[in-house]
């Protein structure tokens, strides 16, 4: 039987394999963007090294970045979007900034510090969840802090809690997928926050 009779038969095969292919290489491309932070997951938790503690609490399952309604300070409606790629160290107070809330501020722009060449991969930022005016001098010592405000209510079904204690007592992280990962203890030993930090940075550090 003349072959050119069954054309389908010879070109379908062909046409699967090659969305087969395709398939794969996309899967690649999501895979290698995706590497550095999984490395840092594979690293820091499934492959620790022996005998070490870690200090901050690991959030499971993840949770990605809701749809916030977020305004800047001038009121102008803002996005998470230009967040992702860094990682973001976070916190949440009002916007009267008590001396805890002013602590926190501290220790995000010390652990940002610490971190030596590696602080240009973190952005910190603060969530206000009310609508409080932020003193100008709140802000003075703080130059890149990003400052938004937020809806208390949208921040307490995202950022969990244990029970008893309050949203402002942690520092949060998010990966750079937009993914909230990691909290701590906002009173905790700022050596030991910052150690969790520089392993992170580190296990997903591309080259």
């Amino acid at each position: 039987m003349n072959s050119a009779e069954h054309p389908v038969a010879v070109s379908a095969p062909v046409s699967a394999a090659r969305r087969r292919i395709q398939r794969l290489k996309l899967l690649a491309v999501l895979l290698v963007c995706a590497s550095p932070v999984i490395a840092s997951y594979l690293a820091y938790y499934v492959f620790p090294p022996l005998g070490r503690t870690n200090f901050g609490d690991l959030i499971e399952p993840q949770r990605p970045v809701p749809a916030l309604a977020l305004q800047s300070l001038q009121g102008e409606s803002a996005q998470w979007q230009p967040l992702l790629g860094q990682w973001v160290l976070l916190q949440v107070d009002g916007g009267r900034c008590d001396p805890p809330c002013a602590d926190k501020l501290f220790a995000l722009r010390q652990h940002r510090t610490m971190t030596g060449k590696e602080r240009e991969r973190i952005d910190r930022v603060w969530l206000i969840n009310d609508d409080a005016p932020v003193a100008a001098t709140v802000l003075e010592g703080h130059d890149g802090l990003i400052t938004l405000r937020a809806q208390a209510s949208q921040l307490a079904q995202w950022l969990p809690v244990e029970p008893g204690r309050s949203m402002t007592d942690y520092l949060y992280v998010i990966d750079p997928q937009g993914n909230l990962m990691m909290r701590f203890d906002a009173r905790g030993e700022p050596k030991r926050i910052h150690k969790d930090i520089a392993r992170l940075l580190k296990a997903s550090r591309i080259g």
